[in-house]
């Protein structure tokens, strides 16, 4: 059994993985050395999930057996924690790892069943669709409890009956859900069927996520009985509201009918991320990571269109062309391609890029998984290892920098300035080391004279003998800030760090960087495809990150502004419709677009902009 504090026992870097993995809900998949799929997984949070299975004590056996195994880690983003279970169920069943099949069972998905009875239609729970009996499916839905416990709180406000068909034609007077007011007894026609048929239309509305007004009436209710004292009745609604929202919720992973291939780019740092997720009959799947080269001089119209052309193709590999190929961007060659891409399949096969509903969820997931595996790459140990060597070769450094910071200033018109300093080491970002600094006595919007505080305040630490030298700093900005930098730095005799400008250049354009040296004052730039610049791009894409959020955070405290109240479009009536529906903040934090698309008011542009905010996108 390897040691836990051995990474390299694992077969690849454990603890550079963790670090850069996200906390959002998806599926995970564990490989062996030899490639074949160990273990599939879902996680609410990715980063905590996964990251619990190499802590030093306390696994089971059958989890030290799988862990000692894995070689490989694939993630996928999911939207939300049920969209994760309904993707790992289809996983488990493609793939059939052999943990999973000695862990967990592999039952059909469960639905709410409407029957087919003319004027007393009942609504059970049932596991598995078929086509007998007609009757109305909804679903599938990620657990049994889950719907069972729904299907008790719809009994309970629509009142419709359970039973099934022999026990509900041999009855002669009401059963116990008439008399716990959980039915309004139709079996002995205590209830028209037309009383009963609108109960029905009703229920029927609200699992189709077609009429938020029962949430509303809840909510209501839920108000009043705070009002009046009545807290547990209060809290008893809440907890009604929160199933009921969960029941109608909608998957993404799972929906009807449909091949597609889902095909997003993300790029950063000189790497372009394109990340393809398979779609057939309406179910994601999996995904499969590609980092192709490029030219600094591609648009991402070119970079679609080429990859296309090599993805269906190029090489050996036969391809299954779907009906549909999405994009989430234009496509440089399109008629060409799906000329193409026709004849091989033998059938018409286009490429889209404006989609709305399930295919529009499948675009976002795509680009969601895109950034994130854009991430784990840019901090993968291979990388990093010869980003810093060829960063010595350019800088002609006696050794390879251990420790490198960067600094850079954000404001907003010269009001809550703030000065943020990333610190970058042999692994990556090193987060843990990040720092920001609120500036103040300044005149507003002099940058020169924030980022002498912040330098003067970093370095004054130094030389006193505490803190963490640096090997190397670079300053985001022109001649202006390196300068004063260089002044600084005379001010506290430190000559042996060196100093590097990041200016944009004259076009402003990522790959277009000119470095300034402090100390000859030479302005030089640097091939757009040199390794050495992707690090400096990274290191000051961050360190701009990194102060806009932190600029943002002061603003809004200043103004005592909640969360919700820094997103444009969010008024004061969407705030309070937001908190009604979700119950606070963190709620709605938890809620995928779709959801929070339900609330009344709320578009789905208007949503997708609350989840950026709400997660820092």
């Amino acid at each position: 059994m390897p040691t836990r504090s051995d990474d390299q026992s694992w077969g690849f870097d454990t603890s550079r993985f963790l670090k850069q993995l996200t906390e959002r809900p998806g599926v995970y998949r564990m490989y062996g050395v030899d490639g074949a799929i160990l273990y599939v997984g879902k996680a609410r949070n990715l980063r905590k999930r996964v990251s619990s299975y190499f802590r030093k004590t306390g696994l089971a056996p059958k989890t030290e057996a799988l862990v000692a195994r894995i070689h490989d880690i694939e993630i996928t983003i999911t939207g939300s924690e049920t969209e994760a279970l309904l993707l790992e169920q289809n996983l488990i069943k493609s793939l059939r790892p052999p943990y999973n099949i000695l862990m967990r069972d592999d039952k059909s998905y469960p639905y709410i069943y409407l029957s087919s009875h003319q004027d007393y239609p009942s609504l059970t729970f049932r596991r598995g669709r078929t086509k007998k009996g007609g009757g109305t499916w909804f679903g599938p839905y990620p657990s049994s409890g889950a719907v069972k416990e729904s299907l008790n709180i719809l009994q309970k406000i629509f009142k419709i009956r359970s039973c099934n068909e022999s026990y509900f034609r041999n009855r002669s007077r009401p059963c116990l859900q008439y008399q716990i007011n959980r039915c309004t007894a139709p079996c002995v026609e205590f209830i028209t069927p037309e009383a009963y048929q609108q109960d029905v239309r009703h229920a029927t509305m609200f699992l189709e996520g077609k009429n938020p007004a029962i949430i509303n009436d809840l909510m209501e209710a839920m108000e009043l009985a705070a009002k009046t004292l009545e807290f547990e009745k209060a809290a008893a609604y809440r907890d009604q509201i929160n199933h009921l929202r969960h029941v109608q919720e909608q998957q993404s992973v799972d929906s009807e009918g449909g091949d597609a291939d889902v095909i997003a780019l993300s790029q950063d740092a000189g790497i372009v991320c394109v990340v393809v997720i398979i779609v057939r009959g309406g179910r994601v799947l999996g995904t499969k990571d590609y980092f192709p080269r490029y030219s600094i001089e591609q648009s991402e119209a070119e970079l679609i269109g080429a990859f296309l052309g090599q993805f269906y193709f190029g090489g050996d590999v036969k391809r299954d062309f779907p009906r549909d190929v999405l994009v989430a961007a234009e496509v440089e060659g399109r008629e060409l391609l799906e000329q193409a891409l026709s004849e091989g399949a033998g059938r018409e096969v286009r490429i889209r890029g404006n989609v709305r509903g399930e295919r529009r969820k499948w675009l976002e997931l795509a680009e969601t998984n895109a950034r994130q595996t854009l991430l784990t790459h840019l901090a993968s140990k291979e990388t990093v290892y010869r980003r810093l060597l060829a960063l010595r070769e350019l800088l002609e450094l006696t050794e390879t920098p251990s420790r490198m910071e960067c600094f850079d200033i954000s404001h907003s018109h010269g009001e809550n300035t703030v000065a943020s300093c990333v610190v970058f080491d042999e692994n990556g970002p090193l987060k843990s080391d990040y720092r920001l600094y609120n500036i103040e006595g300044i005149t507003g919007g002099d940058d020169y004279a924030a980022m002498r505080q912040v330098l003067t305040r970093r370095y004054q630490k130094l030389v006193s003998g505490d803190g963490k030298r640096p090997d190397l700093v670079f300053i985001d900005g022109g001649k202006g800030q390196l300068n004063i930098a260089r002044e600084v730095f005379e001010s506290l005799n430190i000559s042996d760090i060196p100093l590097i400008g990041v200016a944009k250049g004259v076009t402003r354009r990522a790959g277009m960087e000119q470095l300034i040296d402090a100390l000859t004052g030479d302005v030089f730039r640097v091939p757009a495809d040199s390794p050495a610049l992707h690090l400096i791009q990274h290191i000051r894409d961050e360190s701009h990150r990194f102060a806009i959020t932190g600029h943002r955070a002061r603003r809004d405290k200043k103004r005592r502004q909640s969360t919700l109240e820094g997103i444009e479009g969010v008024g004061p009536k969407r705030r309070r419709d937001l908190i009604r529906y979700f119950g606070g903040i963190q709620e709605i934090r938890k809620a995928s677009i779709d959801e929070i698309a339900k609330v009344r008011g709320i578009s789905k542009t208007l949503a997708d902009t609350i989840y950026a905010a709400l997660h820092n996108e």
